[in-house]
């Protein structure tokens, strides 16, 4: 399996396994992640169990979220980047680091090396982020990756209207994928 592996100074982001429940679980538990992403809190291992099920059959398909675990090399499952996909060829990239490892640049440094691999495997050349405008953290993460604000304002989220900044990211000179 493990098809899919980024190694970064501090972190490893792979594919999700059943024996992560339980950090998913209580990484998933958190007041910020219970107000932005209250669709990804599963509130008991249980839950965290058929989500990782999910997962692994995603991984399988063409066009669904492909979620990946971040792992601090001492072993801990801090959280999980993601691209989700939004339209044909269209993504958007989520990403969440538990509260207790917040602080600590993880988000960024996932982010950024995530962007290059998970664009050339989706064969696309532009990633969105679309992020609650009160979710400032998760807007400084994207601008310090690169993503461009285009637009702020009333838009969906989540399936509802919310105030929302959307965000793109291109990587710099380089050649569309889907041209080359």
């Amino acid at each position: 399996m493990n098809n899919f592996f980024i190694e970064t100074d501090r972190l490893l982001i792979t594919e999700v396994d059943e024996t992560m429940a339980q950090s998913l679980h209580e990484n998933s538990l958190d007041v910020d992640n219970r107000k932005f992403d209250p669709d990804e809190v599963y509130e008991t291992i249980e839950d965290a169990k058929k989500i990782i099920k999910s997962i692994l059959e995603w991984y399988k398909q063409e066009r669904s979220p492909l979620v990946y675990p971040i792992i601090l090399k001492s072993g801990d499952n801090i959280g999980y980047v993601q691209a989700i996909p939004l339209g044909k060829l269209s993504w958007e990239i989520g990403y969440h680091i538990a509260k207790k490892y917040t602080g600590n640049g993880y988000a960024a440094e996932a982010v950024k090396a995530f962007l290059p691999v998970i664009i050339e495997k989706l064969n696309i050349d532009i990633m969105f982020g679309i992020i609650l405008r009160e979710n400032i953290a998760s807007r400084r993460v994207i601008e310090k990756c690169g993503f461009v604000l285009e637009y702020s304002g009333i838009g969906l989220y989540q399936g509802q209207h919310r105030n929302i900044c959307k965000y793109s990211y291109k990587l710099q000179n380089a050649t569309p994928l889907n041209q080359k």
